[in-house]
């Protein structure tokens, strides 16, 4: 693809990635009164076809195990909810909800059902509608499923399901633009540190232009491993394949399926119209190549469909209408954001390792990052329990709802 030359050599702020993480960063920056630089987004491919973004549920959920989880959840269907007046009142910013079917997980054994019990105490300290349901409180409010084998379910349908992420992304760029943010599709291939070794001065474009810089934002998602290499910098984010299903049902369901969390693994969801939506991976998980979106059809056929007839017998006739493969940015190290600066390099800010949450993450993370590059701190959020020191450390920040 044919590359962009940025207008200026020189910016206050480089974002490298201008999918949702990069552009909510950058639309956060151009609406806080505090920050007056100049903000340059170096984006790989700007038709976002194989970015994680591109390839989301964009679901939101606030059943995290952990209190800081939860509560970035809250901002982002607060965020959501209200996007019109947080975009200045904008008339041509549409009214966006979110489609609250809610996530229901379903626990096949004692242990699986401890955690959710742990888990649910984290949520309502938070103040999360969750409920914990039996067996035969499912089967009474969801009477397709299958739960001879389910020892307890847990849900949320308060600010939990279906929101139009690819509008938010979409509203987060052309209001940055408009702002002032200068989006250029070219991709950094390399970074000059000082003698120092403790800031990155310039980094390199494709097309030879060497662009310095004041802070540089890692927003690569699961390409963050190679952005961070080179300033010099290692951080545990690599490409994990994610495959994606959309199906009609001959019989559709009665009424609206939850994202459901199969204790296999499996996941499927109310896509509207008698249609569904369900993902999952394979048993080895490896990681892959960071072009690497090849289907795997033997995983529907002997997993996947499986599993779905079994816990939903209705989806024992359906039928694939689309499918593809997508990357999770998955953090190695325990599953969590990777955010703030470096603890050498202190002018290398991650924005990394979502691990599948990144959509619904993401005005929050925005925000966040942006208030670091302003004030060097957070002033709303908390966020410094994901910093980069926790890995140098060893101290994981374990979220065991991953999906």
């Amino acid at each position: 693809m044919a590359s962009e030359r940025p207008n200026q050599n020189s910016y206050d702020i480089v974002i490298v990635g201008g999918a949702i993480m990069g552009s909510s960063t950058a639309w956060f920056l151009t609406d806080n009164p505090d920050f007056d630089g100049s903000v340059l987004v170096v984006e790989r491919d700007t038709t976002y076809a194989s970015c994680s973004t591109a390839h989301t549920n964009s679901c939101m959920r606030q059943q995290f195990s952990t209190d800081l989880n939860v509560r970035i959840s809250q901002f982002a269907a607060d965020f959501v909810k209200n996007i019109r007046e947080r975009m200045g009142g904008d008339d041509r910013v549409p009214e966006l909800g979110i489609r609250s079917f809610g996530y229901m997980y379903l626990a096949d054994t004692e242990a699986f059902a401890d955690t959710l019990r742990d888990n649910i105490k984290v949520q309502h300290a938070a103040g999360a509608a969750t409920q914990l349901m039996s067996p035969q409180e499912i089967q009474a409010a969801y009477p397709f499923y299958n739960v001879d084998d389910i020892v307890l379910g847990s849900i949320n349908t308060v600010d939990e399901g279906y929101w139009d992420g690819a509008a938010v992304f979409d509203w987060w760029r052309r209001q940055s633009r408009e702002r002032g943010v200068e989006y250029v599709q070219n991709e950094v291939v390399a970074m000059t540190r000082n003698d120092a070794g403790t800031r990155v001065e310039s980094v390199t474009l494709t097309s030879g232009e060497v662009i310095s810089c004041g802070q540089v934002v890692n927003a690569s998602g699961p390409r963050a491993s190679r952005t961070a290499e080179m300033a010099g910098i290692s951080v545990p984010v690599e490409p994990r394949k994610r495959f994606s299903w959309v199906f009609s049902a001959e019989q559709p369901l009665d009424r609206d399926l939850p994202l459901t969390i199969d204790p296999s693994g499996v996941h499927v969801r109310e896509n509207g119209g008698g249609t569904y939506q369900a993902g999952g991976h394979s048993d080895v998980d490896p990681s892959v190549a960071y072009d690497d979106f090849v289907m795997d059809h033997s995983i529907w056929q002997d997993h996947v469909w499986p599993v779905l007839a079994t816990r939903i017998p209705q989806f024992e006739a359906i039928k694939v209408t689309s499918e593809w493969a997508g990357h999770y940015a998955m953090n190695t190290f325990d599953h969590n954001a990777i955010l703030g600066p470096h603890d050498e390099v202190e002018n290398f800010v991650f924005l990394n390792g979502f691990s599948g949450h990144g959509l619904q993450q993401s005005p929050a993370m925005g925000r966040g990052t942006a208030e670091w590059l302003t004030y060097g701190a957070y002033r709303t959020l908390d966020l410094t329990p994901f910093s980069y020191s926790r890995i140098v450390g060893n101290q994981p920040i374990v979220e065991k709802a991953v999906i």
